[in-house]
């Protein structure tokens, strides 16, 4: 008896590595099935997930499921049931969960889960992921407290200069009369 030899097609490797070479060029990945959404509102979701530096984009489930094995990734088959959209992020994956979950609450966009700095997060560790301050505002609160004894101190001494101007102002008033 001979083996049957399964013969892949010439596309299908070249849209596996396709893929391969996109989720690997990002570091986070968020992943939500967009079912009922029309084009404007996918085209508006687009636009502000680019202005987080977030790319999203609909991808064949089993060309996910196959580069995620290919590539090391943890089991994420049960995500991939289902239309699935990526959401690809190379930055702080915070705010690209903002909006996702922004989303969510005006449309039928719903999200399946992602896959941050290599670990597995469910839909519910996603939306806390979505609460959580973003890098850019973390440094302004860290900043905040660097400087807040300095403005203080600057406050106390310029009181206290004030104060001296004022009461010279006073006694230099008091005398004139």
């Amino acid at each position: 008896m001979t083996e049957k030899t399964k013969k892949v097609q010439q596309y299908k490797k070249e849209a596996l590595g396709a893929t391969k070479e996109l989720l690997s060029s990002y570091n986070d990945l968020i992943f939500s099935d967009f079912r009922g959404l029309n084009v404007e509102q996918i085209t508006d979701l687009r636009s502000k997930l680019h202005e987080n530096n977030a790319y999203y984009k609909v991808i064949k489930n089993s060309y996910l499921r196959r580069a995620a094995r290919e590539m090391g990734m943890p089991d994420l088959s049960e995500i991939f049931i289902g239309p699935t959209a990526v959401t690809l992020v190379n930055d702080d994956p915070g705010p690209a969960a903002k909006v996702l979950y922004g989303f969510t609450r005006d449309t039928t966009l719903k999200i399946k889960g992602a896959l941050v700095e290599g670990k597995v997060f469910s839909k519910s560790e996603v939306e806390m992921l979505s609460k959580l301050p973003s890098h850019d505002q973390l440094y302004a609160r860290l900043m905040a407290t660097i400087n807040a004894p300095l403005t203080n101190l600057m406050y106390v001494m310029n009181g206290v200069v004030l104060k001296l101007v004022r009461t010279l102002q006073a006694v230099a008033d008091s005398k004139e009369n």
